[in-house]
């Protein structure tokens, strides 16, 4: 299974979803997936619940450190 956050335009995350990797072969085609489903003016960004990628997996709340590719926790 794929996760998606969805973060604001404070690059704050406002929810995770879950997406079958058979819908979302990549990040790409899941973000477009996620935009569709939810709009076109949404921001999503893929995390890893095995924290394989972006620091560790995104939970609503945390930050998206645009330079570090990665989610922080709250006041970091």
């Amino acid at each position: 299974m794929a996760h998606f956050a969805k973060i604001n335009s404070n690059n704050i995350v406002e929810e995770v979803i879950v997406v079958n990797n058979q819908e979302v072969p990549d990040e790409t085609t899941g973000v477009a997936f996620c935009k569709n489903l939810f709009g076109e003016d949404t921001n999503w960004i893929q995390t890893s619940y095995n924290n394989n990628f972006r620091g560790k997996f995104a939970g609503v709340g945390m930050k998206y450190d645009p330079d570090k590719d990665e989610f922080v926790s709250p006041g970091l």
